[in-house]
């Protein structure tokens, strides 16, 4: 009798172990969204993730002819982290990038207003993706955000004054790629606190960044787990 009352607490005391792990690892985990996030965890780190141009329209997997698929879903779902909460948007075609930039701001805005840090926001963009997170930067004008930039940085963003870096900025690019450093973007604005580069070298071109591959992947989750603002 005395056996079979210890193995019952034994398994009620797994059961509650068991039960302890279990919703643990549901509150620590992160969430991947594809909307604004109904409700707001002040306390957590907010990561927005904006795709490149060819992933505009129906399309969450388009080919392009020289780079091959553009595996937004998978990417999507290997940026997902239980660090911080990532939302990503699938914008429609011909999205006007000063409007989109304008809600990926006002957005910012809404995290901030429910008591989430600046220092716990990261916008991170690839190529036209890269460019709207640039404007939303400008549009915010924020001392502690933080930015990562893939493949953003052609003669285009030279060219263009409004796309400017504030806070932290974390850039990497593709050797073999047309787009290269964004280190001129620390000449533009004297409002970006620091600034950091790295470059990977696939010889995928611009399409190194149409797959989640680690080479680009861990270096990213690796900042914004990392990244801290310095103080005023």
């Amino acid at each position: 009798m005395m056996k079979n009352r210890l193995a019952g607490v034994g398994y009620f005391l797994a059961g509650l172990l068991i039960a302890n792990v279990f919703i643990t690892s549901q509150v620590l985990a992160g969430a991947l969204y594809t909307g604004f996030p109904e409700t707001i965890k002040p306390t957590e780190k907010y990561v927005f993730y904006s795709h490149g141009l060819i992933v505009e329209g129906d399309n969450l997997m388009p080919i392009d002819n020289r780079w091959g698929v553009y595996d937004f879903i998978a990417v999507r779902k290997a940026l997902a982290d239980p660090d911080y909460n990532l939302i990503s948007y699938h914008r429609p075609d011909k999205t006007v990038p000063d409007e989109f930039a304008e809600k990926l701001a006002t957005d910012v805005r809404k995290l901030l207003k429910a008591g989430v840090k600046a220092e716990n926001i990261t916008l991170l963009g690839f190529s036209r993706g890269g460019e709207i997170t640039l404007l939303a930067s400008d549009k915010l004008r924020l001392d502690k955000i933080n930015t990562i930039l893939l493949a953003v940085c052609g003669g285009f963003v030279k060219e263009h004054k409004e796309y400017q870096g504030y806070g932290n900025v974390y850039s990497i690019y593709e050797t073999s790629d047309f787009a290269g450093s964004c280190q001129f973007l620390t000449d533009k604005n004297s409002n970006i606190h620091s600034f950091q580069e790295a470059t990977i070298s696939t010889g995928k071109e611009h399409g190194a960044f149409y797959q989640p591959l680690p080479q680009w992947l861990q270096q990213v989750k690796t900042w914004v787990k990392q990244v801290k603002s310095k103080p005023n």
